[in-house]
């Protein structure tokens, strides 16, 4: 008999390095449709310390990975076992965790998240249901998005859903009711690390980008970009980042304000583009980028036709990691956590790892 009602707590991570988002939420089922009620958010950022490890694991051999795992797992377990304790969470059926990507190539077979190792559900003394990507691209697939499952069982009411994270994505329903979901291109990962040049985290409201001028040349070149032209399914990494976007910048030495000025133009001609929806279509929009509101008066100038619209704060920063929640408990159900139509896999499945504090169980 399965349960109506799951108390679950929720975490992502995601490129941009902001740092641990973790929701406390209840999510019921009742004659098939989902609902939630979002309890308790909270970000616990980055250390330098830690994001300069994030930022240069990509280079590390398997040894050295293998170590940043473990630390990452003991980590990641001291910000569960704080947000349980903090926030005087007595009752948690489980914990749902992303981990925090490393290497993402299903191009080549593999992606890589950290902080999914069994030892996690030792630390914290609750089940763990983690590791969500692998399957995926086991079985053909991008192993992203994985959230569109999400949009459609919990925010129907919108045409599309828009998360501006560390990467846009988007994801609808097309024509004949499969879910289409993709990445459309780098956002707070070429952002934040421009405000970091300028001593901040990231750049609040776009304002440093707005006094910044537009290097046409360089808007160009990132326009140019392969990726663009290709058909969904598609994702992207921060490897795309390293190997397509720093070569561009290296041709086109900026200061920090104009490359902010030219990646919010490239990231609003992007989406817009990208997106192939009836006018007037309501748009959900997530994820940090959200606040960013010199980047959304670009996104309007480009996207005219469109209604964005940017829910309550709660929904902004932890929409993902309550949808993360959410394929937790579809998986501890054995239901379809994860879309073919969106990743291309071959057949929908139900993704994830389930850890008691013994076993895994596949």
């Amino acid at each position: 008999m399965k349960n109506s009602q799951y108390h679950v707590i929720g975490i992502m991570s995601g490129t941009s390095l902001d740092g641990v988002d973790l929701v406390y939420v209840t999510l019921s089922v009742k004659q098939n449709t989902w609902s939630f009620e979002l309890v308790k958010g909270q970000t616990v950022a980055y250390s330098a310390e830690w994001r300069a490890k994030l930022k240069s694991a990509l280079g590390l051999n398997k040894k050295g990975l293998d170590q940043l795992d473990e630390q990452y797992t003991v980590h990641l377990a001291s910000i569960i076992t704080a947000f349980i304790q903090e926030n005087a969470l007595e009752t948690v059926d489980f914990v749902c965790s992303h981990g925090h990507t490393i290497l993402h190539r299903p191009d080549l077979g593999y992606t890589v998240q950290i902080g999914n190792l069994s030892l996690l559900a030792d630390l914290v003394q609750h089940k763990v249901v983690c590791d969500f990507r692998v399957q995926d691209v086991l079985l053909g697939g991008q192993g992203a998005p994985l959230v569109p499952i999400g949009d459609r069982l919990l925010f129907s009411e919108y045409t599309a859903c828009l998360n501006l994270g560390g990467f846009a994505n988007v994801s609808y329903e097309n024509a004949l009711n499969y879910r289409i979901a993709f990445d459309l291109c780098p956002v707070n990962v070429l952002l934040n690390e421009q405000a970091n040049k300028l001593g901040l985290l990231y750049d609040p409201e776009g304002t440093k980008a707005q006094t910044g001028t537009v290097c046409q040349p360089l808007l160009e070149a990132l326009n140019a970009l392969d990726y663009y032209a290709k058909t969904p399914p598609k994702s992207l990494g921060v490897e795309f980042v390293g190997s397509n976007i720093q070569p561009l910048l290296a041709l086109y030495p900026l200061c920090p304000e104009d490359y902010l000025a030219t990646f919010v133009e490239h990231i609003a001609m992007q989406i817009a583009a990208g997106i192939q929806l009836p006018k007037q279509s309501k748009i959900l929009v997530t994820g940090g980028g959200a606040f960013n509101t010199y980047l959304m008066s670009r996104l309007a100038f480009y996207a005219s036709s469109y209604v964005f619209v940017v829910p309550d704060p709660l929904v902004v920063n932890y929409k993902e990691a309550l949808i993360f929640a959410l394929l937790g408990v579809l998986k501890v159900r054995d239901e379809v956590n994860t879309l073919a139509s969106v990743t291309g896999a071959q057949y929908d499945h139900s993704a994830g790892v389930i850890y008691t504090i013994f076993d895994p169980v596949w």
